[in-house]
């Protein structure tokens, strides 16, 4: 399996793509503010195996304080990259950039106004008008950039495509791709060639196609720039492996990736093991998708493995890329000789293919997070399964869990009800699209979704 061709991107001294080693990276869910809390979770992510560390910068104050934590890693002898993460506010991108290796920015919120979720209508000067106002505030950023020996993320997520490539493409590969290519074009034509790309869905689907789909575009016009790899709100224990391993595996098996993250609503340390598995398994996954069998549109897979975290991700990495280009649509597995009939179903969910189970869309968390996100999964999950082991229709519901609104109403247009911080201690109840009720407090949250729900299904 030969391993696509891209240029080499510094962040740091760490250099991505060309013919250096996929990266793993994870990211803090501290608040950026807190330099010691940062700190300390930044050496466990790095004491992991984490050879980039993400944290976000919701503002000046954030993205200056940046400088401190790195100033502090520094003192302990820790040069590993920081990369800041921008959403909504351009000019925090630019202070990040004086004092980070890397910074992400979200084409979806760098300019475009914040999303309505309505159809807009633009003629082609003005959607071009649009475009130069992209320009104008990106080229000055990549100039500060090109200073001060900052590489550049540009992270397309589904979930907060802009009102504007909306109304043109609609909810597509095609928007998401081009969504990237708008700020690809200006990093090529600024000859800005420190830049890593990446494209994340929650759905793996989405993912992986329009990674593909983007891949093709950049080689018509010349572009190579490494990539980054995730699936969003993959959730945490097998699911969250499983269907992480289902949408980077797949990619990875066919060459493509270059960095990757595993999002899981788990500690952050705690990613880096799995993404680690994920970058030896290639060759061996990619060999046992070769030589799997596939009779009457079903797909069947046999594995010899002790560990089940192991079988988890070297069958959904096998599966993977077969099931999302619905190749089969049915999935039998056997370990040591013995059916694996819930890990099937389990990969087949993770695929899209067939819902047997509750399926939660829920963030890893970050400094953005404006509730107790682990403890409030956890209590969402026993509210669904208690009121499934009754009513057949919480039996295949698509639950959002989101830290914050960054990509909550986006990425819920694959859930059915969703579950958004809107505040320190508030929340936002939504079905699909829709917010339903504002400002909950947290103490109430989770009974007004079940009843939401229940008064929904009426």
């Amino acid at each position: 399996m030969e391993r696509r061709h891209t240029t080499t991107t510094l962040v740091g001294k760490t250099a991505i793509g060309g013919v250096n080693p996929i990266r793993v990276q994870s990211m803090t869910t501290t608040n950026t503010n807190d330099t010691t809390a940062c700190v300390e979770q930044a050496l466990r992510i790095i004491e992991a195996g984490g050879e980039l560390v993400r944290l976000t910068t919701q503002g000046v104050r954030e993205a200056e304080n940046m400088k401190n934590i790195s100033e502090a890693l520094k003192a302990r002898g820790v040069y590993t990259p920081l990369v800041a993460d921008v959403h909504f506010n351009a000019k925090v991108a630019d202070v990040a950039a004086l004092y980070c290796e890397k910074v992400r920015v979200n084409p979806g919120n760098y300019v475009d106004p914040a999303r309505t979720f309505k159809a807009l209508e633009y003629t082609d000067e003005e959607y071009s008008s649009e475009l130069k106002k992209i320009e104008s505030r990106f080229v000055p950023f990549l100039n500060i950039c090109k200073e001060h020996n900052t590489a550049v993320r540009i992270g397309v997520n589904h979930g907060s495509l802009s009102d504007r490539i909306m109304s043109r493409y609609g909810d597509t590969p095609e928007g998401i791709v081009e969504s990237c290519l708008e700020f690809l074009r200006i990093c090529k034509r600024e000859e800005f060639k420190n830049v890593v790309i990446s494209i994340k869905a929650s759905n793996t689907v989405v993912m992986v196609q329009s990674v593909r789909l983007l891949v093709s575009a950049m080689n018509k016009e010349d572009m190579h720039y490494p990539l980054h790899l995730g699936v969003t709100e993959a959730g945490e224990g097998e699911d969250g492996r499983i269907k992480s391993a289902v949408g980077i595996g797949t990619l990875l098996t066919e060459g493509i990736g270059d960095t990757i993250r595993v999002s899981l609503s788990e500690e952050p340390e705690e990613e880096i093991p799995v993404a680690k598995k994920l970058v030896e398994y290639i060759g061996e996954c990619a060999k046992i998708r070769e030589e799997s069998v596939i009779t009457n549109d079903t797909l069947t897979l046999s594995f010899k493995e002790e560990n089940t975290e192991d079988l988890q991700l070297k069958a959904a990495m096998a599966a993977g890329g077969l099931l999302i280009d619905r190749k089969a649509h049915n999935l039998v597995i056997y370990n040591n000789g013995i059916p694996q009939p819930l890990l099937a179903d389990a990969i087949l969910q993770a695929a899209r293919i067939r819902f047997t189970k509750p399926e939660f869309i829920s963030c890893p968390g970050c400094g953005r997070t404006l509730y107790d996100l682990k403890s409030t999964i956890s209590k969402i999950k026993a509210a669904i399964f208690s009121e499934a082991e009754h009513d057949e229709r919480f039996k295949t519901l698509k639950i959002g869990i989101m830290g914050c609104i960054v990509n909550g109403p986006g990425e819920m247009a694959d859930a059915d009800f969703g579950y958004v911080g809107a505040g320190p201690g508030r929340v936002s109840l939504y079905r699909q699209k829709e917010c339903i009720e504002k400002n909950i407090p947290t103490d109430h949250a989770v009974e007004k979704l079940i009843n939401l729900i229940k008064n929904s299904l009426k």
